[in-house]
């Protein structure tokens, strides 16, 4: 039996994505590469890509154990967590938080699919029923081209992408909104799912241009896309504020993917650094759904220091408790900021190698005992 090879360029793109997504939720800017791929123009695509490029045929000879395996993976935990969350939102209603709506079959169930924005306190892991439901259109879409013998990746990718440029011109229109932005927001991220499968069966093999004249090609195309095309950074989940047409967010997608895909093949190389980002991109779930949690304790911390010394003078108490995306800063230093990006990538990790260690340990007492 061959043993599994893990991809670790991958792993370190999925790393750089979540570390991406975790700085742009504390509005941190410092891995932009100066202004150059601003994160909201491309970094929630990162993990359509990835789950697009690992997508597999087979999965069209048994849809529905494929569909069951999706839900199990990705939304048993996330119904779990959700459950978790919405227990937390109301304790700490009772004591004075207003963040986050009340338990319902509403929220339990149906804003997840909705909105995700239901609870608060995990409101990054919107993305997660949209990436199932995503996976479930796209097996089934694909079984029937199969069957209408239409299942080619450029006819594929090219309706695709088709189809969010329209979804992005209604929503430039102000006609996406309400109920639209449901399917909208389907339309819109499912050409980012298509660009990992066409990356992986046409382009890759193509993809041999050295790492200098690459990243040069690269940073020149973003550079003119930037220079002449002002406000990159658009709304994935409420499909809003594009600012320059239907095309060129679809343009900065592919330039920021191109860019960080291969900063990732390049950290490959790199032992010790690689080691750290494969195990980061082990568990990009994780830190998706609980990192705004982390924030919310490193706030908390900040709260308890305002109330019994003088360190913390002039936290916000008032934003602290009915805010969500309040960030307070230590003397109003921007590096303060270092604070919660590494409480909300390391605390997850933290607490997934301590149930790692312990399972570890008892499996070696089971075995030894």
């Amino acid at each position: 039996m061959a043993l599994y090879k893990e991809n670790k360029e991958f792993r370190i793109l999925s790393a750089i994505g979540i570390i991406l997504v975790v700085a742009g939720h504390l509005g941190y800017d410092v891995f932009d590469i100066g202004g150059l791929f601003p994160y909201y123009s491309f970094h929630v695509f990162i993990f359509l890509f990835v789950s697009g490029y690992f997508y597999k045929e087979e999965a069209e000879d048994r849809i529905v154990s494929y569909i069951w395996g999706k839900f199990v993976s990705l939304m048993v935990p996330y119904f779990l967590w959700n459950l978790f969350y919405g227990v937390v939102a109301a304790l700490l209603h009772q004591v004075g938080f207003s963040i986050g709506e009340s338990l319902s079959f509403k929220t339990l169930l149906l804003s997840p699919f909705i909105d995700g924005h239901q609870f608060m306190y995990h409101f990054p892991a919107w993305f997660v029923p949209v990436l199932f439901l995503l996976e479930v259109i796209n097996v089934l879409m694909r079984k029937v081209l199969s069957l209408l013998r239409l299942n080619h990746e450029w006819l594929i990718f090219g309706l695709c992408l088709l189809a969010g440029i329209l979804t992005v011109y209604f929503a430039i229109g102000g006609h996406v909104w309400g109920w639209y932005k449901i399917p909208g927001r389907l339309l819109f991220l499912f050409p980012g799912f298509q660009m990992g499968r066409i990356y992986r069966e046409k382009l890759e093999w193509h993809d041999r241009m050295e790492d200098g004249p690459y990243l040069l090609l690269v940073m020149g195309i973003q550079m003119l896309i930037t220079i002449f095309c002002g406000g990159l950074a658009f709304s994935a989940v409420w499909v809003t504020s594009f600012a320059n047409g239907p095309i060129i967010p679809y343009l900065t997608v592919m330039t920021g993917i191109a860019f960080w895909l291969r900063i990732a093949k390049i950290i490959s190389m790199i032992p010790y650094l690689s080691r750290k980002l494969v195990y980061i991109g082990r568990h990009t779930y994780a830190v998706m759904m609980h990192h705004t949690a982390c924030f919310m304790l490193v706030k908390g911390f900040f709260y308890l220091m305002s109330l019994w010394t003088p360190f913390c003078e002039g936290f916000d108490t008032v934003m602290f408790f009915h805010e969500i995306n309040f960030v307070y800063l230590i003397g109003g230093a921007e590096a303060s900021r270092w604070f919660y990006l590494f409480a909300g990538i390391g605390i997850p990790l933290g607490v997934i190698w301590i149930q790692q260690k312990i399972v570890r340990r008892n499996l070696s007492l089971q075995k030894n005992g």
